[in-house]
């Protein structure tokens, strides 16, 4: 076998591989779901990856540290903080010294299980980690300081319920942070490709925002933007916003 044959057979054999791992990944998301109609329809797909997803290491680690100080300036020792969809924990575990009490909520199980794992090497107290969404959570209005919804918005059907719903958790002038993919602001095919991947579900669900759009959101929800910032072009946005 010549080289560029040894090298068309490999190629062929990755991507049949890959092929492979995506049907069966396909299968096990939508089994995941079958058995528990009751969770979102992404939830099967991050219970799936979560061991992998809390081992990856932060896409944009400056980027990452820059949202976290920002936040921190705004924190204050008796605050009430609600995180949703706070995935592994690692961003909760991070803020919690600074505040009273984090509750912190993600629809995966298996990204709660690692969640308490991790507070619980690190004996930390102060923070709770329950598996719900946004839209399930019962607590009564005004029960927060600050909420953090990181990575989130853009995964949501309906993102105007769940800012309405924000709003009404905050204490008056409390605070929301967010963090949020604006595909519809990405350049290239990628706001026309994620949909169909989606549709096919090799991905969960991502909404097509704009950073425009997300704001005006916000503000008929009732928040004033106190702070915007945004990596580059076509990065996520991220928004500090007070319920006025």
């Amino acid at each position: 076998m010549s080289p560029l044959e040894r090298k068309r057979y490999n190629n062929a054999m990755q991507a049949m591989d890959f092929a492979t791992r995506l049907r069966a990944q396909r299968a096990l998301l939508w089994s995941t779901q079958e058995k528990d109609i009751h969770m979102p329809r992404s939830a099967g797909f991050w219970n799936l990856i979560a061991k992998n997803y809390a081992r990856k290491p932060v896409d944009d680690e400056n980027a990452y540290r820059h949202k976290l100080e920002v936040t921190q300036t705004f924190l204050e020792p008796d605050m009430k903080v609600l995180e949703f969809g706070c995935g592994s924990g690692t961003t909760a575990l991070i803020h919690v010294p600074h505040v009273a009490h984090i509750d912190a909520i993600d629809y995966s199980r298996n990204m709660i299980a690692i969640a308490r794992d991790k507070a619980r090497r690190e004996a930390i107290d102060n923070v709770t980690f329950k598996t719900a969404s946004i839209e399930d959570w019962n607590a009564r209005g005004g029960s927060y300081d600050a909420i953090l919804g990181l990575s989130i918005l853009h995964l949501l059907q309906d993102p105007d319920a769940v800012i309405a719903k924000v709003r009404d958790l905050l204490k008056p002038n409390g605070l929301f942070f967010s963090s949020t993919v604006c595909i519809g602001d990405m350049p290239g095919l990628m706001p026309k490709f994620l949909p169909i991947a989606w549709t096919l579900r090799i991905i969960p669900y991502i909404y097509k925002l704009r950073e425009t759009e997300l704001m005006s959101k916000l503000q008929r929800a009732g928040f004033e933007i106190e702070y915007d910032w945004r990596n580059g072009p076509g990065r996520g946005v991220f928004i500090v916003a007070r319920a006025v």
